[in-house]
């Protein structure tokens, strides 16, 4: 049946009968490929049901469906004109694994960050109106991204626009970690105070069937309604804030979702629709342990097992690490945002719970409230994902760095993160906060540099951030290089003049490979410096190290623009200013695919590299043979 829906179109011809097969094809199909790609599973199996409710009920994409995150769409992207290519889910030029404007008509925006669709949507609902059209815009945003402040922001302008606008609120109890807070207190409040919905249900299911008084019964009782609604269910926040608010409903049970979908539609103001879901829902290992699936690698069906055996990485060493420094200094704390797990301060949570903080997807407030724990003489060591933490750039400067204090920021996901895609890359960490007056910046690439700058960072006194990529440590030879304090270098060769090679971070094996390839292809000297501590640079140390170099070429690990490597080029032409210098790094924004087909894209593999020097020294040569020596 699936397999046979190229768009919502196919789906409107099926009988309501059909649906709930429907609904489990459209499991297994999620199942299959996400045992094979890995992916975002628990929530998307989850929502199967609400998905094909929408599609079905509203005329997208006239009707705009927006996600919020953008990962729970498998099941939008299936009915929608993507089941031929789903199999290419998260894989190198196929399917993304978030909803993306370059993928169909469907996609209204890309997604990749929690809290963005409310406002959208909104935006999306007021064009709308303004120009007349009569389509809705129907936004899903889970219970998770309720604690993200932007949402406020715009449930507070819903009152006075949007009224073809219609909110899913889809409370599976879940973000990436358990919800936190009084908003999930709340909402649990709700959705375990049933009467009034099933009264109000069965009054609609009984008065319908009577004979031409049926409708007329059906409105009168509507006041009725609401009066019992106000005896058996206290005014939630939402209705607080002049949304209509209907739920809470089995998100789960296409029928019913059907049903309150056209109710929601006869609204002529925006109106809330809380559903509840099962997070994994139609599988058993997601079911039993929903926080393991939020996003999984490749796993056997049968038992949910991960095919390949999970081994230290620098998350866990991280986690180790700040226990080891906690249990030497009481002050430490850490606090994250909805991120426990992924992070690796499960460990923390469970040796020190007093000193451990989740804030829920709250970026924001977790920096500020952090600098609060900070001036009051505790060492906050804050964990985000490199890609979340773009948000909190005005939080560090205005809440942290003007106030000198104390703090450790520590991204994990820096640099080229594979699967996730453009909204999920760590390139823009360094050129974004390297402005920050006093900030000090560590980028290890070892399991030993990273406790080392965890270690330096909780003694620094200041604003520090340590950022580390997902995943191990690369395994290569690196019985070349020797520590200079701030950084560490490798000789191939001696004599002057020579190439200067420097970088930071997970692309140095390959940076290394192809710089020790040009010298022993060529015989030129070559100087390679790998920086841990890459902001402020050493520029003493550095001067010593780099003065004679007649080339100078730099691999940013993140975005060109702003990033070490202009500030390093900058600094080399007061020492050198004839220096031949290169700088590679990114330049736009990144797709989704496998890690080795990102960099290969990016240029960071030792063969480009070593292209790379090869051409900067011939150019060198063909300009000024007596300044390059004979070779």
């Amino acid at each position: 049946m699936l397999e046979k829906i190229t768009s919502p179109a196919e789906l409107k011809k099926l009988k309501s009968s059909e649906l709930p097969k429907l609904c489990e094809e459209i499991r297994e199909k999620i199942i299959e490929t996400v045992s094979e790609n890995g992916g975002h599973l628990g929530s998307n199996l989850g929502i199967v049901e609400t998905i094909v409710a929408v599609h079905r009920v509203f005329d997208t994409p006239d009707d705009a469906l927006i996600f919020d995150v953008g990962h729970q769409c498998y099941a939008h992207k299936l009915l929608t004109g993507r089941y031929e290519s789903f199999s290419t889910l998260r894989k190198t030029g196929g399917v993304s694994g978030f909803v993306n404007i370059e993928e169909s008509p469907y996609d209204p925006f890309t997604e990749g960050h929690s809290g963005t669709a409310l406002s959208q949507a909104l935006g999306l609902a007021t064009a709308k109106e303004l120009s007349g059209s009569s389509n809705y815009v129907v936004a899903i945003i889970g219970d998770g991204s309720f604690t993200n402040g932007m949402i406020y922001e715009a449930l507070n302008n819903c009152k006075a626009a949007g009224r073809r606008l219609i909110i899913i609120l889809n409370d599976n109890e879940m973000s990436i970690s358990k919800n936190v807070g009084g908003l999930s207190n709340h909402l649990t409040k709700i959705r375990t105070s049933k009467k009034y919905f099933a009264i109000k249900h069965k009054i609609k299911k009984n008065f319908i069937k009577i004979p031409y008084i049926g409708k007329p019964l059906t409105n009168a009782a509507r006041h009725v309604r609401d009066f019992i609604k106000r005896v058996l269910v206290s005014e939630n926040l939402f209705e607080c804030m002049g949304i209509d608010y209907i739920g809470t409903v089995d998100g789960n049970n296409i029928h019913k979702m059907l049903s309150v979908l056209e109710e929601a539609k006869t609204k002529d103001v925006c109106t809330l629709v809380h559903i509840h879901t099962k997070k994994g829902k139609g599988y058993a290992p997601a079911e039993n342990t929903p926080e393991k699936y939020h996003s999984t690698g490749k796993f056997e069906r049968g038992s949910g097992e991960a095919l390949k055996a999970s081994s230290e990485s620098f998350s866990s060493v991280f986690g180790k690490t700040v226990c080891n420094l906690a249990k030497e200094d009481s002050r430490i704390c850490a606090v994250t945002a909805a991120m426990e797990e992924g992070t690796g301060l499960l460990p923390f949570k469970e040796s020190y719970p007093s000193r451990f903080f989740d804030v829920g997807i709250a970026e924001e407030h977790a920096v500020t409230f952090a600098a609060g724990l900070s001036k009051g003489g505790l060492l906050p060591v804050v964990a985000l994902y490199s890609t979340f933490a773009q948000r909190v750039y005005d939080q560090l400067w205005h809440d942290v760095a003007i106030q000198k204090l104390p703090f450790v920021l520590c991204l994990d996901r820096a640099g080229a993160v594979e699967g996730d895609g453009i909204t999920h890359q760590g390139l823009f960490d360094v050129s974004e906060f390297s402005g920050i007056p006093g900030i000090e910046i560590y980028s290890p690439e070892t399991y030993g540099e990273l406790e080392e700058s965890l270690r330096r960072a909780t003694m620094n006194k200041k604003l520090s951030v340590v950022r580390y990529p997902k995943g191990c440590e690369s395994d290569y030879d690196r019985s070349e290089f020797f520590s200079k304090g701030d950084y560490t270098m490798a000789t191939l060769g001696e004599g002057v003049p020579f190439a200067a090679i420097c970088t930071y971070g997970r692309i140095t094996e390959s940076v290394y490979l192809g710089a020790k390839a040009f010298h022993e292809k060529t015989g030129v000297p070559v100087k390679f410096v790998k920086l841990v501590k890459i902001y402020p640079l050493d520029k003493e140390a550095l001067r010593d190290e780099l003065s004679g170099a007649s080339v100078m070429y730099f691999a940013e690990e993140g975005i060109e623009s702003g990033g070490i490597g202009e500030k390093l080029a900058s600094f080399m032409s007061e020492i050198h200013s004839g220096a031949k210098t290169k700088l590679r790094g990114a330049t736009d924004f990144v797709a989704h695919g496998s890690l080795c087909d990102i960099n290969e894209k990016l240029g960071f593999t030792p063969s480009v590299v070593e292209n790379d020097i090869e051409s900067l020294w011939n150019s060198l040569l063909s300009e000024n043979k007596e300044a390059a020596g004979v070779i």
